[in-house]
């Protein structure tokens, strides 16, 4: 299998670059969103209560006889607070029935190999024109998939040489559908660091890390630039649904034969 390569000028060369085999694993949503579910289990933090939280309070209880329900009342005597019902959950002030526990378990595993075919049938979505634009992409119609350019990107050090370089291969609607999607966020993130919600744009794959397409193209909005090995299935398929437009260079498609073949 093998597809042309595209220039840094937006042009199909007439030369071509054989894929890896893994471009042609099996779809397996199923398994993607299993793992994508996993990977993002491991950003939550363990939280929980004090042990002592609602109840650092003196109680008493009345027992029969009184007219009064047999629940704790804060002893005491000629104040706003004394005999009020306390400690218990259904008390103002009370403790929680079932509070969250720090030793829960909140981090999901997902087996070796299953999160490996995860992260192949992935990639190999990416080569998918249908899977790509039902994902919400917007590209040209003889746009050929999978997107692979030539090593030369990897050695664009301006950011506007980046933007250019995106639109030389059809991707110009694509960048503005994520500079008009950018919206405020609904809820009180706005007031946590998190005030905006930006679409899901290009992912750009390079062979190194270090190279200077890496910094230069940091800095797109909704757009990501990383490594072979920096690859994961929630990169490929943010929120369980895979098909992100991907663009690969000539390195980066002979790292990945090396790593999975």
């Amino acid at each position: 299998m093998n597809v042309s390569k595209y220039s840094i000028k937006g042009q199909k060369m007439s030369e071509k670059i054989d894929l890896p085999e893994v471009f042609g694993t099996t779809f397996r949503p199923d398994v993607i969103k299993r793992a994508v579910l996993a990977e993002q289990s491991r950003k939550k933090q363990p939280k929980g209560v004090s042990p002592l939280a609602g109840r650092m309070v003196a109680v008493e209880n009345w027992g029969p006889g009184r007219g009064a329900a047999r629940v704790p009342r804060i002893k005491g005597s000629r104040t706003h607070s004394a005999q009020r019902t306390a400690f218990i959950p259904q008390a103002r002030g009370g403790h929680k029935a079932h509070p969250p526990t720090a030793e829960k378990k909140i981090i999901e595993k997902v087996n070796r190999k299953e999160h490996l075919l995860a992260l192949k049938s992935a990639i190999a979505y990416t080569a998918s024109k249908t899977a790509v634009g039902d994902r919400g992409h917007r590209f040209e119609d003889k746009m050929v998939f999978p997107i692979v350019v030539e090593s030369k990107a990897e050695t664009i050090e301006k950011t506007q040489d980046v933007v250019r370089f995106l639109g030389n291969l059809g991707l110009s609607l694509e960048l503005m559908r994520i500079k008009l999607g950018k919206k405020v966020r609904a809820g009180k993130g706005k007031g946590r660091g998190r005030k905006y919600k930006v679409p899901v744009g290009p992912l750009i794959v390079v062979g190194d890390r270090e190279c200077a397409l890496s910094k230069a193209g940091r800095n797109i909005l909704g757009t990501s630039v990383i490594s072979v090995n920096e690859l994961s299935t929630e990169l490929l398929a943010p929120g369980t649904y895979p098909g992100r437009l991907t663009i690969w260079t000539e390195d980066a498609i002979k790292s990945l034969g090396e790593r999975f073949g």
